[in-house]
């Protein structure tokens, strides 16, 4: 069990050092950060959340381009635009994810948003037990109830199979967490103290580096691992160490 106090200083120290707003510019997260209305925040942060994985200038350039597409105005285009309208993500496409893809995640945000009562409702549906695992079960479930292609699921991690879902636990970080920084805090109802690490290579290496990790696969025990050990050091905000890991993964080339 990692309790140093060193460690604790130092990742601390690193946090606080990449959770500033400079972070943000070249951070996928500065595409929600161009809307102040919720659901627009929402609804940006989760499609950005989708595509982030490859360089976060990519990443960036194509999440700018859907919010192109609709029209800078996420929750009015989702909820107002036509059928039609809807047509022109079909020729979208960042890596493996197409346009059918596209297509099928616009039109199941529609329906949530229409008929679930949105985003938030939809993971807090199964949040009951304060697990963010549930959370994220019970999301993928309804997200892929309206009769998407079977490749398609494969873009909603399946925690129940021990995927790590890296980009939903992000999402879930910036929707949760209350920095006043760089994460929104819009959404109360879900405790920071249950939120999981978003686990990519970068944090992995720098979390065994550190021995906070002991699997070698970057899977969802691997996320369950790092997350209980980060909690003893921050029982209430364990994920603000993401900053941390990431930050030195990622800018000091650890």
């Amino acid at each position: 069990m990692v309790t140093d106090d060193k460690l604790k200083a130092f990742l601390d120290e690193k946090a606080d050092y990449y959770c500033q707003r400079w972070f943000v510019s070249n951070d996928p997260i500065s595409i929600p950060h161009q809307f102040s209305k919720k659901e627009d925040i929402e609804i940006s942060a989760f499609l950005t959340a989708t595509l982030s994985w490859g360089k976060r200038s990519e990443i960036i350039k194509k999440a700018s381009l859907l919010m192109h597409l609709m029209e800078n105005q996420p929750f009015s285009f989702i909820t107002e635009a036509s059928l039609n309208e809807f047509n022109r993500f079909g020729s979208f496409v960042y890596r493996t994810f197409n346009g059918y893809d596209c297509l099928y995640f616009i039109s199941a945000l529609r329906e949530i948003y229409l008929h679930h009562g949105g985003l938030e409702n939809a993971f807090l549906k199964e949040y009951g037990q304060n697990s963010v695992k549930n959370a994220i079960i019970g999301f993928r479930k309804l997200f892929l109830s309206f009769e998407p292609l079977k490749r398609t699921g494969k873009h909603v991690a399946d925690v129940s199979k021990n995927a790590s879902a890296k980009r939903i636990n992000m999402f879930l970080r910036w929707m949760v967490r209350n920095d006043k920084t760089v994460d929104f805090g819009i959404w109360d109802k879900m405790k920071p103290a249950d939120l999981m690490i978003p686990l990519d290579v970068h944090v992995g290496r720098v979390a065994r580096t550190l021995g906070l990790l002991s699997r070698q696969q970057d899977d969802w025990k691997a996320v369950e691992e790092l997350t209980a050990n980060l909690r003893l050091l921050r029982p209430d905000d364990p994920v603000y160490y993401d900053y941390a890991l990431f930050g030195i993964g990622v800018y000091e080339n650890h």
